[in-house]
């Protein structure tokens, strides 16, 4: 634990100081929206609010360069392979690699769907995510950041965000309907 917050302590310490400061945003918008007699004013701040604290110390973690003593740019482009090889290997491990890699997107995967109508369906948070996923791992790659690119972050990613998504479907945005927003 010590280990951890060594390394990740300083993210740690950011988000929670970005956060109030992102929900006190969110308020004010969502305020200034309901004054103007907005329907659900408070809707998009918070989600955009939570969505990109939830999301941004993930992405700062994974573009932190890894240790000089690993190859700069390594490709794992078999399905599960990491996976396997973790599951072989120290139990401590294999929970924060799967569990990490689930958090990276799913704050993200949890809110678009709750901002946006026209993310309210599973296909398309997958198809964000997995998106945003591939973009991630190959900014890794190309940077050189000691640290393997792998497939299996890709899909541990995009399930942690589709996931995340079934959780919000209660609260998903639903179409607005056509000639009811004054142009």
């Amino acid at each position: 634990m010590l280990l951890a917050w060594r390394m990740w302590g300083h993210i740690i310490l950011f988000s929670l100081f970005a956060l109030p400061i992102a929900l006190l945003t969110a308020y004010l918008i969502g305020r200034q929206r309901a004054s103007s007699g907005m329907e659900h004013p408070f809707r998009t701040p918070l989600s955009d609010a939570l969505s990109v604290t939830g999301t941004l110390p993930w992405l700062w973690m994974i573009l932190t360069p890894g240790s000089a003593q690993e190859p700069a740019r390594s490709l794992s482009l078999i399905p599960l392979k990491d996976l396997t090889t973790l599951a072989g290997g120290f139990t401590g491990t294999l929970i924060a690699q799967v569990g990490g890699n689930l958090l990276v997107f799913a704050a993200l995967g949890a809110l678009l769907p709750i901002r946006s109508p026209g993310l309210a369906r599973l296909p398309r948070v997958a198809a964000v995510a997995a998106g945003s996923s591939l973009i991630v791992e190959s900014l890794q790659y190309a940077l050189g950041l000691h640290r393997v690119s792998s497939i299996d972050d890709v899909l541990l990613n995009t399930t942690g965000a589709v996931l995340a998504a079934i959780m919000t479907k209660r609260w998903w945005a639903h179409p607005i309907p056509e000639g009811t927003v004054p142009q």
